[in-house]
């Protein structure tokens, strides 16, 4: 149903359609207006017409009234009193009244300050994750918090009359130096880093303590975090009354404030500044920003004379963002030179000041601390090298003397139709001289005989030794000189061809290579050795070495090349993965060098007439090696005949090329270091 509302609106609207229509059709006083319209009039009377008449009152007239009194004018009232109106008592005091304490002091209650300005007031932008969210573990443990020790005893060295070979210190000329090992009882760790360096396991620094009386530090000692601990410093006393004196002042090299690294804290790196006539051959570190002591006791500075004033960098020690720590060695070097090596390290930092740092100089320089030819071969018999052959080894060593008395013959060049065997020891070889393409060495002319010959004998195989002062009569070499009368020919590893023959290129008759042994005068340590590798070679710490039958370096002879290497494995001379393959292996074919040798060279020792043959072991074959390299080429894809040739242009010719070697006591490395 219609409510009144709608009812009286729509009689509303139907009242003014009535007006409107009378204004149409009518003046304003009623009369009819001109308009001429027709109308279909219906026979009923227009609603207009009749008289209406409006309810009343309307609907709308009347005002709406809610019922009276509404429920909102009137106050709720509960049933029955609320609990809060009778007569409980509230708990006095109730529990939240009381504030809950802990009952021992929180940490917050501790001495720890706040840093002002928190980081969060900087306008740095926080690094995500911060370093503190991230927990860093120090690897546990780190190979330099062990101590390596070689597997058997030490040799016992017996006195050497007038020699001081092991006695544990040396007199350089009024200042005595001795070798202090780095041990947890002679040294403590200053600081260290956990990443750069080799392996990226970082680098630890040490400083010398609990030094005889009368003895000063020099200098601090840093090692790869990579290794055993192993390694030493030399510490003075002054004999002369004037060889050391205090420092007057320090400079910063730099310090590790700003890098970004893992490390104890921020370490200080100090030269000592010295009075005129002294220098400083070593660095101090602190982890303060403070300078070091002035004391003698801190580090001492040395007189001029006993210096080697130039010096150079030896082994890369840690190096990271700018920062370069290297072991240092002096820059004459050879078995005239005084330069002795000391043991400390040099430390550089990009916009920082150089350093200038010397080793000790030895100058009284008179042998007196080599070992006797006893000792030497007690040395020898403790050290002597174990060499092992790879197992597809075709062409193995000999003594000198085999080859001479199975059919070596001398050529004399324009007389090459008549050559002369060679007599035993090589006494009717030409003497002296120099390389000058005159006289050669070859095998007979019969095949059959010359392929025995080249395929050398093991059961007959003698090394040679010549042993020589090192930094100043500090140390002894014994070079481990090993012939080998026929030097195979190479194999390329390119791309995805594991082994590449490159037919006869690399062959030649005739290969000296040797093995050194370092060795401490100070108490006959062995404490590296060196590797020869064709025209170069590796010097490797006796930490780093394999030992077998007590405390003999084991070294592999590479497969045909006969290089030397301290562990098997394959090893490519060249780049990117590619190059000449050296591969070595452990198998039945090995020998002890301490089991056939001979001492050719050394203080008092009598020479063989071969030793100073200084003429070629081999001939000079002349063949096309460019032809021989366009053959092998030419039978690879397309597509990789270019990139085999680039590789093979890079290798040495004296790789490459069939001739024949000098002997040991051509080489550079004869006189001088490795």
């Amino acid at each position: 149903m219609q409510s009144s509302y709608e009812k009286a609106s729509k009689l509303l609207s139907f009242l003014l359609i009535i007006v409107f229509v009378n204004h149409v059709f009518c003046d304003g006083s009623g009369a009819k207006s001109d308009l001429n319209l027709t109308v279909s009039i219906s026979p009923r009377p227009l609603p207009v017409e009749t008289s209406f008449k409006v309810p009343s009152p309307l609907p709308v007239e009347t005002s709406f009234k809610f019922p009276s009194p509404l429920p909102v004018e009137t106050t709720f009232k509960f049933p029955s009193p609320l609990p809060v109106e009778t007569s409980s008592k509230v708990p006095s005091p109730l529990p939240v009244e009381t504030s809950f304490k802990f009952p021992s002091p929180l940490p917050v209650e501790t001495s720890f300050k706040i840093p002002s300005p928190l980081p969060v007031e900087t306008s740095s932008k926080v690094p995500s994750p911060l370093p503190v969210e991230t927990s860093f573990k120090v690897p546990s443990p780190l190979p330099v918090e062990t101590s390596f020790k070689f597997p058997s005893p030490l040799p016992v060295i017996p006195p050497g009359g007038e020699k001081n070979f092991g006695n544990g210190k040396i007199d350089l000329g009024g200042l005595e130096v001795i070798q202090v090992s780095i041990s947890e009882s002679t040294s403590q760790r200053v600081w260290r880093a956990f990443e750069g360096g080799p392996d990226n396991m970082g680098v630890s620094i040490f400083e010398p303590i609990n030094l005889p009386a009368g003895f000063f530090t020099l200098g601090f000692y840093a090692q790869p975090n990579n290794r055993l601990l192993f390694g030493w410093v030399l510490v003075a006393r002054d004999v002369s009354g004037n060889s050391l004196r205090p420092p007057v002042d320090y400079m910063e090299l730099g310090n590790t404030t700003s890098l970004v690294v893992k490390q104890d804290g921020p370490a200080y790196f100090w030269q000592p500044l010295c009075p005129n006539g002294y220098g400083a051959v070593g660095v101090f570190v602190t982890t303060s920003p403070v300078k070091p002591s002035l004391r003698q006791e801190s580090i001492s500075c040395v007189r001029s004379d006993h210096t080697e004033q130039k010096s150079e960098a030896d082994a890369w020690v840690w190096g990271i963002e700018g920062v370069t720590i290297s072991s240092l060695r002096p820059a004459d070097r050879g078995t005239e030179a005084a330069g002795v090596y000391t043991g400390t390290f040099s430390f550089q930092q990009i916009d920082f000041p150089l350093p200038s740092l010397s080793c000790l100089r030895n100058t009284k320089f008179d042998l007196s601390n080599m070992p006797s030819q006893d000792q030497t071969r007690d040395l020898f018999r403790a050290y002597s090298p174990l060499i092992y052959l790879h197992p597809e080894e075709e062409f193995l060593p000999s003594s000198v003397d085999w080859v001479f008395t199975n059919g070596a013959l001398l050529y004399q060049k324009g007389n090459e139709s008549n050559p002369v065997p060679v007599q035993p020891n090589g006494s009717n070889l030409p003497q002296g001289g120099s390389d000058d393409g005159l006289y050669w060495l070859d095998y007979p002319a019969d095949e059959s005989a010359k392929e025995r010959v080249k395929r050398g004998d093991l059961g007959n195989t003698k090394v040679y030794l010549h042993i020589k002062p090192m930094f100043g009569g500090t140390f002894t070499d014994i070079v481990v000189w090993i012939f080998f009368p026929f030097n195979g020919n190479a194999h390329l590893k390119i791309l995805f061809i594991k082994s590449l023959s490159l037919g006869n290129v690399g062959e030649h008759i005739g290969d000296w290579e040797h093995v050194t042994l370092r060795i401490s005068n100070f108490n006959g340590e062995l404490w590296r050795v060196y590797f020869s590798q064709h025209s170069g070679g590796t010097l490797a710490e006796a930490c780093d070495l394999e030992f077998q039958g007590g405390n003999k370096p084991v070294a592999y002879s590479s497969l045909h090349g006969h290089a030397m290497f301290s562990r098997p494995g394959l090893v490519l001379q060249g780049q990117d993965g590619n190059g000449i393959r050296n591969d070595m292996e452990r198998s039945d074919k090995f020998f002890d060098t301490g089991s056939g040798y001979e001492v050719v060279a050394g203080q008092g020792i009598v020479e063989p007439p071969w030793l100073n043959y200084f003429r070629k072991w081999g001939p000079t074959v002349q063949h096309d090696l460019e032809k021989t390299l366009d053959g092998i080429t030419k039978a690879l894809p397309g597509l990789f005949r270019k990139k085999v040739r680039k590789l093979i242009d890079k290798i040495p010719r004296q790789v490459l090329e069939e001739e024949g070697p000098t002997g040991p006591k051509v080489k550079q490395s004869w006189n001088a270091d490795e």
